[in-house]
């Protein structure tokens, strides 16, 4: 319960999700540059596979990065049953997505695959870089002086 007492411990302090940005610029950089390479190398299919398989994770990622921002305003205890309920939506879909996809079809499927492992290995270096760059507070940071603190 919050301190006043109405509900769940929702937080005053909003969900960051600027690396959402970040992630998506990242992605699309190597994307430009993988895709073309991909194509020359292993042809059309192949690079539609790098391509189909950045717009896969970067959903990922941005659709359970406003899950959980959502799930934090309402209350902090929410976040982790919204991620894991998201993630298991957005696995089932993707799974379904990759079974109807042919096997020797358009895109190529081993491709896509490389690109979502180096995609989620992306996303995850920019959310770590994030966090590590960010002055978090485990508890309510303190008042800034000047502010009637009461002292």
């Amino acid at each position: 319960m919050s301190a006043a007492g109405g509900g769940p411990d929702r937080t005053e302090t909003p969900w960051d999700v600027s690396f959402l940005r970040v992630g998506a610029l990242a992605t699309a950089a190597v994307t430009a540059v993988a895709a073309p390479v991909t194509a020359l190398v292993a042809g059309w299919d192949a690079a539609a596979g790098v391509l189909a398989g950045a717009v896969i994770v970067t959903a990922f990622f941005v659709v359970s990065g406003l899950v959980v921002a959502w799930a934090g305003r309402i209350g902090d205890t929410l976040t982790l049953p919204a991620a894991l309920l998201a993630f298991l939506v957005k696995a089932t879909v993707l799974f379904g997505v990759l079974q109807a996809l042919p096997e020797d079809g358009w895109p190529d499927r081993r491709a896509l695959a490389w690109s979502v492992v180096v995609g989620a290995l992306l996303w995850s270096v920019v959310q770590l870089r994030w966090v590590w760059t960010r002055q978090l507070y485990y508890v309510p940071p303190p008042p800034p002086p000047g502010t009637g603190s009461g002292r």
